[in-house]
């Protein structure tokens, strides 16, 4: 775990340093059992191209946790998100070779509240798109 962020350390529009994910199918599979979600759009290859899809996709929800996973990485602290919300604007393509996917998460500060609370502006991107968007994070700092 890093150190802490402390609110004074902080400005609105300071920009986090983007991190990449990588995504292996391997990885939707052990998730598919964290979850309970089996839909075979998540693993199987042929049933994904036979519905329409171009491959493998990850599941939302997966991709909005390596969202989380940067807040909470950049804060130090798992406990410090209070209010975590996106939408989902695309899909993550997850081949069937070593490197997989890769969603790249950046952030901003949007805004400080009271209270040591700061407003974080998540962007998530796969493939030069965008896959999460209005994606924000109310955050406890110390």
């Amino acid at each position: 775990m890093t150190a802490t962020v402390k609110y004074d350390q902080v400005e609105v529009g300071q920009e986090l340093t983007a991190v990449d994910y990588r995504v292996r199918r391997s990885n939707l599979v052990m998730y598919a059992g964290a979850s309970g979600d089996f839909n075979q759009i998540h693993w199987n290859e042929r049933f994904a191209k036979m519905v329409g899809l171009p491959d493998v996709i990850a599941h939302g929800m997966y991709t909005m946790a390596q969202a989380g996973r940067f807040v909470t990485d950049w804060a130090g602290d798992p406990g410090a998100v209070v209010d975590f919300g996106v939408r989902f604007s695309s899909m993550v393509v997850v081949p069937d070779d070593d490197q997989g996917a890769t969603i790249t998460v950046s952030g901003v500060i949007e805004a400080k509240l009271e209270d040591k609370r700061v407003v974080v502006g998540l962007v998530a991107r796969a493939d030069d798109a965008q896959v999460l968007s209005k994606a924000r994070a109310v955050v406890q700092l110390s």
